[in-house]
């Protein structure tokens, strides 16, 4: 039987062991410490029920439910292993080596029967990039990318290739998850004038015309990144430059598409410019959310017809992750950004809770959906390496600091299939700990040393948007877009402007005498007949105009300078001589 907390498995200098989920955190008698520096991977299967490691010697596989040791194959060098959806396969991938009488390399991408213990099929990978074949939950089908191929194979027989998807030049492929029909979402890189574009097929629908499910081309992509929503009806593809050769951007240019399986297609309109940081389907398949636009960035989630539902406002963020439930939503700013995260309930877009992990280096929920992991590890970070277990409503349960002259390289939790936590209702009641709360130390702006005597202006560097409901309400119309907005005001403007030409050339308006101190009001209406008269009055009140904002911006405490301080004392004097040009027209 399961655990009935998820275990969490701690990989560093100090060795190779597994802690106790909360509530306890205590060691666990699952696996035995391994001390020593040699493990290089380790991995749980789908299910958590069975978990393999490499201690540098070999590759062994114990059950986590019976403790038991399972296998144990020769492989001193594999560096990355994978289970097969259903624990029937192992896959192990070590560094490709060439041998002086063998040109051909020697395989290392291993398949072995965990049944049986014996090597089902040995493949050269060259690559560690998506080395691992791609199967599909039931098992029933298993691809690889070969020489801009993609090679399927049925039932785990690996000997017979079942089917194959040639494109000239595939790059990449993600395999639909969920059950049959199988879907497959190809990428093959633009050439010369031609575009990069993103196919979505069904299989084993590949050669016929007009095969493809779905088709999105697009210019501006050096790589691509796909994601499928969990009912495999859309993907996402974030495309990439790695330059921007307009040099707004040091990380080059992105955008964003939706692909559905139904034909359908469509960019999605980022308000914000910059770089996409990170786009995330929510398990229902019916929402995403992505974060993007220079900082202080934005997060906005998406319904399935790339309308914005609900925007976040700006902040320091670049990263989002949904529970395992799909009911809260993590906004979180690491690597270079100060660890703030935001946790919101998507159902009702509020606020929960808003704590800070300074330095994270990784954030992984729980599979309860209740508890977050972070943790600042190594080569990232090789200073205070540790990680803290928290819960969603702020508080740190547990926390471990690794000690100075050791280092953290990987920690993780033990994964558990869909529904074996139910869904809990969401409380914003921050939950009691044990672990005394650490109050980040409020970073003061830095001050040269010219102003440090001088009184503090509230002035902001960047002005941050608050959260705003993008949903229509009820009666009310569909909310405009900001470039909507803009136009909307700009030809507010242009009406206004022409009320205001007719007013003037209207024989029945005879404007009003203005008093001498609100100088942007002493509008005469009247003309002198003479162009150049009429053009200095003109100046004049634009100069009068400029110099009572300066006096407004002085009066809300704003710094002014030595130029804009000498416009305001010729006020005095540009009064009167707009007094006596009036007085001769």
């Amino acid at each position: 039987m399961a655990p009935s907390t998820p275990l969490l498995t701690i990989r560093g200098s100090e060795g190779l062991y597994m802690v106790n989920g909360p509530p306890h955190f205590t060691e666990s008698t699952v696996f035995p410490r391994e001390s020593g520096k040699n493990c290089k991977a380790y991995t749980f299967s789908k299910d958590g029920t069975l978990f393999a490691w490499g201690n540098g010697e070999k590759i062994n596989v114990i059950s986590v439910t019976t403790k038991g040791l399972l296998h144990s194959f020769d492989l001193p060098k594999a560096v990355c292993l994978e289970f097969s959806p259903k624990n029937t396969v192992l896959a192990t991938w070590q560094p490709y080596t060439t041998s002086k009488d063998d040109t051909a390399g020697i395989p290392n991408l291993q398949l072995y029967d965990l049944k049986t213990g014996t090597c089902l099929k040995s493949f050269i990978q060259k690559k560690m990039q998506n080395w691992c074949p791609s199967w599909s939950e039931d098992e029933t089908l298993c691809a690889r990318n070969v020489n801009n191929e993609v090679h399927f194979f049925e039932n785990n027989n690996f000997n017979t290739i079942a089917n194959k998807l040639h494109l000239k030049k595939i790059n990449d492929f993600v395999l639909s998850p969920g059950p049959q029909p199988y879907k497959v979402a190809v990428y093959v890189p633009g050439s010369k004038a031609a575009p990069s574009f993103v196919r979505l097929y069904q299989y084993p629908n590949f050669d016929e015309p007009h095969a493809a499910l779905a088709n999105k081309s697009f210019f501006k992509a050096d790589k691509v990144t796909m994601l499928w929503n969990k009912k495999a009806t859309a993907v996402l593809v974030i495309a990439s430059t790695d330059v921007d050769k307009t040099g707004a951007s040091y990380y080059g240019e992105q955008t964003l598409h939706y692909i559905a399986t139904n034909g359908e297609s469509a960019v999605v309109q980022l308000p914000k410019n910059g770089p996409i940081y990170d786009v995330v389907w929510n398990s229902s398949s019916t929402e995403f959310c992505a974060v993007y636009g220079f900082m202080p960035a934005k997060a906005t989630v998406f319904n399935l017809k790339c309308d914005p539902v609900f925007d976040f406002g700006t902040g320091p963020r670049n990263a989002a992750y949904y529970s395992p439930h799909g009911h809260i939503l993590v906004l979180a700013g690491f690597g270079n950004l100060r660890g703030q995260m935001e946790v919101w309930d998507v159902k009702k877009y509020k606020l929960i809770s808003k704590p800070v992990a300074s330095d994270s280096t990784y954030f992984a929920w729980c599979p309860d959906g209740e508890h977050i992991l972070t943790a600042t590890c190594a080569p990232r970070l090789r200073v205070n390496n540790g990680y803290k277990i928290w819960h969603y409503t702020g508080s740190v349960l547990h926390k471990y600091d690794v000690p100075s002259n050791a280092e953290l390289w990987q920690v993780s939790w033990q994964p558990f299939l869909d529904g074996i936590f139910p869904e809990k209702a969401i409380t914003y009641q921050v939950v009691p700990s044990d672990v005394p709360s650490e109050e980040p130390k409020a970073a003061t702006a830095y001050r040269p040393p010219a102003l440090r005597n001088k009184p503090v202006t509230n002035s902001k560097l960047h002005e941050e948007e608050p959260p705003q409901n993008m949903k229509p309400q009820p009666g009310n119309e569909k909310p405009l877009s900001k470039t909507a907005l803009k136009n909307q005001r700009k030809h507010e403007a242009k009406k206004a402007a022409k009320q205001e030409a007719r007013s003037d050339k209207s024989p029945d308006t005879v404007p009003a005498p203005a008093p001498q101190s609100a100088p942007r009001n002493t509008v005469s209406q009247a003309t002198s007949g003479d162009p150049e008269t009429d053009r200095k009055i003109k100046n004049l009140k634009k100069k009068l105009k400029a110099i009572e904002q300066l006096k407004e911006q002085a009066a809300a405490g704003k710094q002014l300078e030595k130029n804009q301080l000498e416009k305001i004392q010729k006020e005095k004097a540009l009064l009167q001589e707009l007094e006596d040009l009036e007085l001769g027209i």
